[in-house]
């Protein structure tokens, strides 16, 4: 928990010196005290808001007991065994499996899991997937995660703010030095977005594989739900996340479908790498992997003909 309050006041603190440096650049002493008190503005609001903004962009809705069905009840039930408050789960309709969590506490928690991937996958994958989203709540990353998902979006949209305005006439300055200084905010404002978002580690990931496996009882029902869900995210796009990249490291797999090699620059391991810890943990904890073309059951998930267990 300290080293996630720690990335987290690194974020802010890479943020308020992003916004000074610019505003000094663009606008002199003026200019830099505008974005001093910019700054603090946002990074206040993304430190107290930042879940509800995240929320909004995925257009994502609240459900109950009675209309999420099994999936509240599954939610509910794997927060118990996690020693967890529960969390609000929300829903968004879009066609690609995928799932999140955010919140800046487990008091405040939240799931959020898209129509696509109840579709897709069977209860037991299902609350894999939820296992392993909790388990970013228990480890308190998604605090880390939903901040920097707030201040990289921020400092995206200040990139193209300044890239309309060279084009289209704004002058923040007429002289060479102004036109120096729009043109270095334009080309360093992405690079420090990427910065930020690579503050997380994506060991992360693992941490959260594990422990979820170790949630739901059975790591090999989340290594499944990874292995679904890449293969589909690769060919169904995400347009929520694709016009605000800044938010593909909150999904359990990244929606860009960005491929490659396991790397500095992604947000996220190679689900191949993450599938073969799962498989070790599974190993030591007594679970043997279902024959190969075995058929799995899959019911919606959003029926509550009966309780998941």
């Amino acid at each position: 928990m300290p080293m996630n309050f720690a990335r987290t006041g690194l974020l802010l603190a890479i943020m308020a010196g992003l916004f000074t440096a610019l505003g000094g650049l663009i606008g002199g002493q003026t200019g830099l005290l505008a974005a001093l008190i910019l700054s603090a503005a946002l990074n206040g609001f993304a430190y107290w808001k930042s879940d509800q903004i995240v929320l909004r962009m995925q257009n994502a809705h609240e459900v109950n007991a009675v209309t999420g069905g099994q999936l509240h009840a599954m939610v509910a039930e794997l927060a118990r065994r996690a020693e967890l408050p529960m969390p609000k789960v929300y829903l968004t309709i879009a066609a690609q499996p995928n799932a999140f969590a955010t919140g800046r506490s487990p008091e405040r928690g939240a799931v959020c899991a898209s129509t696509g991937l109840l579709d897709l996958l069977s209860p037991e994958e299902v609350a894999g997937v939820m296992a392993h989203e909790l388990a970013h709540i228990k480890n308190r990353d998604t605090l880390t995660m939903t901040v920097a998902a707030t201040l990289a979006g921020a400092i995206s949209m200040i990139a193209q703010w300044l890239q309309f305005s060279a084009i289209f006439g704004g002058r923040p300055s007429t002289d060479r030095h102004g036109r120096l200084a729009t043109l270095a905010a334009v080309l360093l404002a992405p690079f420090a977005a990427m910065l930020v978002q690579t503050a997380i580690s994506r060991s992360r990931e693992y941490q959260a594989d594990r422990l979820g496996g170790m949630i739901c009882g059975n790591p090999l029902w989340l290594a499944s739900a990874l292995a679904r869900i890449e293969e589909h995210v690769r060919r169904i796009p995400n347009p929520a996340v694709a016009e605000v990249p800044a938010l593909a490291h909150l999904f359990i797999i990244n929606p860009l479908a960005g491929g490659g090699m396991d790397n500095l620059f992604l947000t996220h391991p190679r689900t191949e790498n993450r599938i073969a810890e799962l498989k070790k943990l599974a190993a030591e904890m007594g679970i043997q992997a279902m024959a190969d073309g075995a058929e799995r059951p899959r019911p919606s998930i959003l029926q509550p003909r009966r309780t998941w267990r």
